[in-house]
């Protein structure tokens, strides 16, 4: 059987769209399911909770600072991104005492981002809370 070099070239594409198809779907390493990876832009800006009262959040800097209050402490660090997921270095808190005041995002350790919305997770990986982007 002959083929024609036209023909040859289309069976070409439609193989190398497939196969971009096919790579595409196949998601991150993580397996099916697995969130998308972040970018900076997915994550710099301020986060907080805007109904708290004083305000707890979070300003995530490009450079890989993050500053903040967890509504009774100043807290200062870093963070970086691994994958879909944010990873707060140590904080350096300051460590007033503050009566009825509920300080969990001292104990932030990692967050994932979906959007306007960031689920804050201690060094176990259990949430502890959620923050909105608000700038």
């Amino acid at each position: 059987m002959r083929y024609s070099s036209r023909s040859v070239a289309r069976s070409t594409l439609l193989a190398a769209a497939v196969a971009a198809l096919l790579v595409g779907c196949a998601g991150s390493p993580g397996g099916s399911g697995s969130a998308a990876a972040l970018s900076s832009q997915d994550v710099t800006g301020k986060w907080s909770q805007p109904d708290s009262d004083p305000l707890v959040y979070l300003d995530l800097v490009k450079a890989g600072t993050v500053s903040g209050s967890d509504g009774c402490n100043q807290m200062n660090g870093t963070w970086k991104i691994d994958g879909a997921d944010v990873e707060f270095g140590p904080f350096a808190a300051t460590m007033m005492a503050c009566e009825d005041v509920d300080t969990w995002l001292s104990g932030a350790a990692s967050a994932t981002v979906s959007g306007s919305e960031m689920t804050v997770m201690d060094d176990k990986g259990k949430e502890i809370g959620t923050l909105e982007k608000t700038s």
